[in-house]
């Protein structure tokens, strides 16, 4: 058993919500933390739920040897979507494992900012969901104590802290509370949050958590089922301990895109969430400029044709923030458009992107954080954001739309 409650350099808490397509994924990840283990200025611990069948387990990992022998708690069956049950596994990290540092690894779906209640037909209707396509990670869910607002074209690849048995899921709103917890507990911000799921990297999510985490860790696109690569990730902590928190989030998305080729398509960026209010104002300005503009019918037009171009992902209404505003003051936007977007652009890539990259001409125009831009209609539930109630991006999006669908 592990020597509890003498502080470390690191202390690396997985929470693993394998209660889903991804409970395979989820073995071969815990082995590949064992392939590094912890020593003596490095603790991996994790929290594992399978699928239907198998029980919630907490693992304290070490070099070789098997998972199971690794387990210092069962838990039996949990509800990882469950905001307590997430910050129970938090809490007892803490307490049990104490470090100088901290990077909390959520391990599942995802979908970005969108808290679609994805399993809302199969409680209603007692249906059965259907898996399409190779599997990829997906993370975030609107609880189940909420009636369906609104279900978009892609429900079934969407969410985060997905539980299949327990058809709940961890939203925007609980992720912040969480957080906020989090933060409370350990008396200062958490060090790095990594988000080994798809679509984590969009601005609406890192200003949720603004306030309780100094970096965020994950990817504007779907993640291949391979997640990230813990062993090279782990190997490299656990020679150099004294790595700051900056650096071990950069060492992340380096590692990740090195660990894929071309073909996958695949991106991933650290971001510092210190630097999200300049790059809420900058939206926020980008938003009122783009507003004024649509009374001209050049200006409507131009912003059609922008969107039809821009880097988007497996869900198209994620779009590549800087992408969006390098094609349009390119495109001969007015003074007040090209000047918001200038300052969007210098906003992301000077100082909230601070480590990003692609792999494969599908993501080649990718620079680190995603936004909202859907092709139809905007979510209700897109208001109750921060980031919305910060930049009134959804007037934009409201005002754009409409004008466009009334063609």
């Amino acid at each position: 058993m592990p020597t509890r409650l003498t502080k470390k350099p690191w202390t690396v808490m997985v929470y693993m919500a394998g209660d889903n397509s991804l409970d395979p994924e989820g073995v071969q990840d815990l082995k590949e933390m064992k392939k590094v283990g912890s020593t003596d200025t490095l603790n991996i611990v994790a929290q594992f739920d399978r699928a239907a069948g198998h029980v919630a387990r907490r693992y304290y990992l070490r070099k070789g040897g098997i998972v199971t022998g690794d387990a210092v708690d069962s838990l039996g069956a949990v509800n990882t979507g469950d905001p307590k049950c997430l910050s129970d596994f938090i809490q007892w990290g803490v307490k049990n494992y104490p470090a100088d540092h901290y990077l909390l690894v959520l391990w599942n779906h995802g979908q970005g900012w969108d808290d679609t209640d994805i399993y809302a037909d199969e409680r209603h209707r007692n249906l059965r969901r259907i898996a399409t396509g190779p599997i990829r990670h997906a993370l975030f869910h609107a609880p189940v104590r909420r009636s369906l607002e609104h279900v978009g074209s892609n429900k079934i690849a969407k969410a985060i802290l997905l539980d299949d048995n327990a058809k709940d899921f961890l939203d925007n709103l609980e992720m912040k509370k969480v957080m906020a917890g989090a933060a409370k507990l350990l008396k200062r911000k958490l060090d790095i949050l990594g988000m080994d799921a798809c679509l984590m990297s969009m601005a609406e999510v890192g200003y949720q958590i603004r306030d309780s985490a100094d970096y965020t860790v994950g990817s504007e696109q779907t993640e291949p089922g391979e997640g990230w690569p813990y062993h090279t990730i782990l190997g490299v902590l656990a020679k150099n301990p004294a790595m700051t928190p900056r650096d071990l989030s950069a060492l992340i998305v380096d590692k990740y895109l090195a660990s894929y080729g071309n073909a996958e398509g695949v991106t991933q960026s650290a971001c510092d969430l210190s630097k999200g209010g300049a790059l809420a104002t900058a939206v926020a300005g980008l938003a009122a400029a783009l507003n004024a503009s649509l009374s001209e019918s050049a200006s409507r037009q131009r912003i059609l044709s922008v969107r039809n171009q821009v880097q988007s992902y497996d869900v198209p209404d994620n779009i590549d923030l800087v992408d969006f505003c390098s094609l349009l003051a390119k495109a001969g936007a007015d003074a007040a458009t090209k000047t918001a977007c200038q300052h969007v652009v210098q906003a992301v890539k000077s100082a909230y992107v601070m480590a990003q990259g692609s792999k494969g001409a599908d993501v080649k125009h990718s620079n680190g954080v995603a936004i909202y831009f859907p092709l139809r209609s905007v979510s209700p539930l897109y208001a109750g954001l921060d980031f919305n109630k910060k930049t009134g991006w959804d007037a934009f999006l409201k005002a754009y739309l409409k004008i466009i669908r009334s063609r």
